[in-house]
């Protein structure tokens, strides 16, 4: 079972969110939170696999929620939900550690599938979100320098399936480029991930374009 944790100021949100992953067969709702400090009070109670967290909230937003609850520690995955695919909270949440985005207008099978998504340890960038996060990167330049010594602890190829993560590649479009099983892919995403001590995908991708690897427009 996955393990999900709601936080959103909204209560008919919640409610629906709830009543529909309740009755998912592989999905338990185990609490709700009404803003971001309770989010993270609650997830330090109920270690869920997932937050489910709204980013404007009262008391404290979903970015400084996700921040803390990545600097506990924990195993929780968040997932972002906006009403709105293209604002300025995109490259702040990645950089935060969130795993994904979710538009509030996305239809239940869709949250139930991006749920699913985040817990496997996949990141859930739509096309729309990715292309502002590119723009994002160029426009900052790379606010950190290169780590050769990071990047140089990778084999060619496992620096070419980081290469293809970073353009929001799948595991299967990535095995297509390359000729090589879905699994095979899969394994140097993990080891990929290891190395570098990276904790998803989404990660990854930060990563790659912050470390140079990947450069906007490429």
């Amino acid at each position: 079972m996955i393990r999900v944790l709601i936080a959103d100021d909204q209560g008919m949100v919640r409610t629906g969110f709830t009543v529909f992953l309740s009755g998912q067969p592989d999905i338990e709702v185990v609490g709700e939170a009404a803003d971001g400090r309770e989010a993270v009070e609650r997830a330090a109670e109920l270690s869920p696999d997932v937050v489910l967290m709204d980013v404007r909230m009262p008391v404290m937003n979903g970015l400084e929620a996700t921040r803390e609850l990545m600097a506990r520690q924990g195993t929780a995955k968040v997932l972002i939900l906006t009403t709105f695919d293209l604002d300025d909270y995109v490259y702040e949440a990645l950089r935060a550690g969130a795993s994904g985005f979710l538009l509030k207008d996305a239809s239940a099978a869709q949250l139930a599938e991006a749920v699913r998504v985040v817990a496997a340890g996949e990141a859930l960038i739509a096309p729309a979100i990715t292309k502002r996060l590119i723009t994002e990167f160029a426009r900052m330049g790379a606010p950190r320098p290169v780590t050769g010594r990071r990047l140089d602890e990778l084999t060619e190829r496992e620096t070419e399936v980081l290469s293809l993560v970073a353009q929001a590649l799948s595991n299967q479009e990535i095995a297509e480029k390359l000729f090589v099983a879905e699994q095979t892919v899969k394994t140097h995403v993990g080891r990929v991930l290891m190395k570098l001590g990276l904790r998803d995908r989404a990660q990854a991708i930060v990563f790659a374009y912050e470390t140079g690897l990947v450069r906007p427009g490429e």
